[in-house]
């Protein structure tokens, strides 16, 4: 259940007379310029691996593309858990559709750009990001269904706020510990007999961790005891119960750092202080390995509080966003 923020990934793209591909960006990263040449995409590990993933997944499933420049602009953190790859991706992939009267409608746009980020850039990631990228409502939750993708908005209490805070520290889904627990789950499955975890929803959560080895009976505790929370959070975001939605988000940190062994102690050190700032819950965000942290508050205190959590802080965090 993602919220959107009022910060994204803009692409400006203008046509060339090759097949060269340019990029340039004024993202806060080492390289801030690319290029390749279409039907030669290889993988570097860099940023530009989501380009090049976006226009070879375009080349295989058909589209005439020739070459072209990119100017991106951004004022999303890179690296932050907050979504950065799908906005470019999401974002490229609408300006090449508008350059070459590709007509990529919303399902198509988001399908490509998770392919892009999966079958070529090597992160195994599920497609949360791409869809909240899509269809996400600045200040509203969405709740994704990821066996249909079907989404549907949850509009936030006036009562609440949201202080998005980055820890400084940064992941990669691709070659950190992301990919790890995905394999993880999917071991869990194998040895459980389903295509996926969401399956075992109803069924007595101590048999089934009785049945597994460590650490899957602990990744599989995470994921359908955090199935539950998202329920759980829909309920309490409808009926404005803000002390239960801080509940539950404590809750969900303390079973993403002990059983999905995704946090580090930066992130432990800011939901800790979060809380003890007054936040009525916090957790954090994304892939975790590094990131951010969400912080729950009533109305009009979410700046407040991040900024004395961060008189706290050991490491160089800042506010991201504010939501709403």
């Amino acid at each position: 259940m993602p919220i959107a923020l009022r910060l994204g990934v803009m692409v400006a793209a203008t046509s060339r007379d090759d097949a060269s591909v340019r990029l340039t960006t004024d993202a806060a990263i080492a390289s801030r310029e690319a290029r390749y040449d279409l039907g030669a995409e290889q993988r570097d590990g860099t940023w530009a691996d989501r380009a090049r993933g976006v226009t070879a997944i375009l080349a295989r499933d058909g589209a005439a593309l020739a070459g072209f420049d990119a100017q991106i602009t951004s004022n999303l953190p890179v690296g932050a858990g907050l979504g950065s790859s799908a906005a470019f991706s999401i974002a490229l992939l609408r300006a090449i559709s508008t350059l070459f009267d590709l007509a990529l409608d919303d399902a198509a746009t988001a399908r490509i750009a998770h392919a892009a980020e999966n079958d070529f850039a090597g992160a195994r990631s599920g497609m949360l990001d791409q869809l909240a990228s899509v269809y996400g409502q600045s200040s509203d939750a969405l709740l994704i269904d990821m066996r249909d993708h079907g989404t549907r908005v949850i509009p936030l209490s006036p009562t609440i706020e949201l202080a998005v805070i980055d820890s400084g520290t940064r992941h990669e889904h691709a070659t950190g510990g992301y990919n790890r627990r995905r394999a993880e789950c999917e071991d869990a499955c194998v040895h459980l007999g389903v295509a996926s975890l969401r399956d075992i929803d109803e069924r007595p959560l101590d048999e089934v961790l009785e049945r597994l080895p460590p650490p899957l009976d602990r990744r599989v505790r995470h994921v359908v005891t955090e199935n539950a929370r998202v329920r759980r959070a829909v309920e309490a975001v409808r009926s404005r119960d803000d002390a239960t939605l801080g509940k539950i988000l404590n809750a969900s940190h303390r079973s993403l750092r002990d059983d999905y062994e995704v946090s580090t102690p930066e992130l432990d050190q800011l939901v800790m202080l979060a809380t003890t700032a007054g936040a009525l819950g916090a957790r954090v965000v994304g892939g975790g390995f590094g990131g951010s942290i969400i912080a729950l508050t009533q109305r009009g205190e979410g700046r407040e509080l991040a900024a004395r959590v961060l008189e706290g802080y050991d490491g160089a965090g800042h506010v991201v966003a504010i939501v709403p």
